[in-house]
C-alpha cells in the first residue's frame, strides 16, 4: 500500500498545501475505497427511489424488457471490477454506440470528421429535422441521430465489411468476443425507420451522405442494437478514461483524440439533458434509450448503468439518480 508521511516543516502553509494534494479525489484508489461497499448502498437507496418514467414504445422490440430491471458495474483504471444488480444481463445500448462509431471514424479521419458534423450541444430533440435544415445538412453534434447517421456514412465508407469490421472493433474495445448484433431490434429500428429515414435523405439532399442511404440506415441500426451487460459497457469504454488505451493496453486514439471526444461527452452525452447531467453527476458520458448510461473519471474508472425507465428526455431516471449517488459518495467527479 502506498504510504506518504508529510516531514515536519516549519512552514505551515506549505504543509496544508502538499496535504491538500494528497487528499485530492485522485489519490482515494490508493487509500482503497470499497466500491463493493458504495454500490450496495447506491442499490439499497436506489430501490426507495420514487422513479415516474416509461420504458421507451418508440422501439417495439425495446418495450417487450421489464422496467425493474437495474445494474451497475464498475471498473477501475487499475483493472477491478465491482458490480450489482443485473450488471451481468445484456441490453440493447443504442444511442451509447454513437460514442464508440465516432472513436472509429476519428480513428481514421481524424479532425476531417469535422467538416461534416459539428461539436455544439443541439438544444433540440435528437431527431430534429427543423434544425438540420436550418444549418444547411450539417449536424450540430455526433450524438444527435443525424450526426450519428453521417458518421455511419463515412463508416460505410471507411470499413471493407461495414457490419461486421465494426461488432470486431466492439469485441476488441470490450475484451468480449461474445457481443453481438441483436436482430429483432435492428429489424424493429428498421421498422420504424420513419423519422431517421427523412434525416437521412435530407442529409443527402445537402450532399452529407455519401452512399446509399438504405445501406447507411442498416449499418445505423445494427449499430445500436448492439446488446451488451453493464461490465462489458464499462470494458468498453475504458479507453476514453485510459488516455486511448484499452484494458488490455491496445491504443485506439490518441490522448488528444479522447480529450475531444470526453469534451463531446460532457457537454453532448445526454440528449439535451447533458447540462443537468454535469450539474448532478459530473462525469462525460453517454446513455441510451434503452436505458443504459456509462460515464467515467478520466485516469479514475468507467462505469455503466442500465435501468429501462426513462425520464421526458430519454434518459435512465434511475440511472441517473444512481450515478449522482455515486459521485456524492466517493467526491469524485471532473468538477
Amino acid at each position: 500500500m502506498f504510504c506518504f508521511q508529510l516531514p515536519e516543516r516549519k512552514n505551515k502553509k506549505l504543509k496544508g498545501r502538499i496535504t491538500t494534494i494528497i487528499q485530492h479525489p485522485i489519490f482515494n484508489f490508493i487509500e482503497q475505497m470499497n466500491f463493493t461497499t458504495i454500490l450496495q448502498e447506491i442499490e439499497q437507496e436506489s430501490n426507495t427511489f420514487s422513479t415516474t418514467g416509461n420504458v421507451t414504445t418508440t422501439i417495439p422490440e425495446l418495450a417487450k424488457v421489464s422496467p425493474n430491471k437495474f445494474g451497475i458495474h464498475l471498473t477501475t483504471i487499475e483493472g477491478e471490477d465491482f458490480g450489482i444488480g443485473d450488471s451481468v444481463e445484456k441490453f440493447s445500448i443504442q444511442s451509447i454506440s454513437k460514442a464508440l462509431t465516432v472513436a472509429l471514424a476519428f480513428s481514421f479521419l481524424d479532425e476531417k470528421i469535422w467538416k461534416r458534423v459539428g461539436v455544439e450541444p443541439s438544444g433540440s430533440a435528437f431527431n430534429s429535422l427543423i434544425q438540420l435544415e436550418y444549418e444547411k445538412g450539417i449536424p450540430r453534434n455526433p450524438f444527435i441521430n443525424s450526426g450519428a447517421i453521417v458518421i455511419a456514412d463515412m463508416l460505410v465508407s471507411c470499413l471493407n465489411n461495414p457490419k461486421e469490421d465494426f461488432l470486431e472493433y466492439i469485441r476488441v474495445i470490450s475484451g468480449s468476443p461474445t457481443i453481438n448484433f441483436n436482430l429483432a431490434v435492428a429489424q424493429s429500428e428498421k421498422d420504424t425507420r420513419f423519422r431517421n429515414a427523412a434525416l437521412a435523405n435530407f442529409l443527402k439532399s445537402f450532399g452529407n451522405i455519401e452512399n446509399d442511404v438504405d445501406e447507411v440506415l442498416d449499418f445505423y441500426f445494427h449499430q445500436c442494437s448492439i446488446e451488451m451487460t453493464c461490465k462489458e459497457l464499462a470494458h468498453s469504454f475504458f479507453f476514453f478514461a485510459n488516455e486511448g488505451k484499452t484494458k488490455e493496453g491496445k491504443q485506439i486514439l490518441t490522448k488528444s483524440q479522447v480529450k475531444r471526444l470526453n469534451a463531446l461527452m460532457q457537454t453532448c452525452g445526454f440528449y439535451d439533458e447533458s447540462g443537468e447531467f454535469t450539474y448532478k453527476v459530473g462525469l462525460p458520458g453517454k446513455s441510451g434509450i434503452g436505458g443504459g448510461i456509462v460515464a467515467l473519471y478520466p485516469k479514475n474508472f468507467v462505469v455503466a448503468t442500465w435501468s429501462p425507465k426513462l425520464n421526458k428526455k430519454g434518459n435512465s431516471e434511475l440511472g441517473m439518480h444512481a450515478l449522482e449517488l455515486l459521485t456524492t459518495k466517493t467526491g469524485m467527479s471532473v468538477f
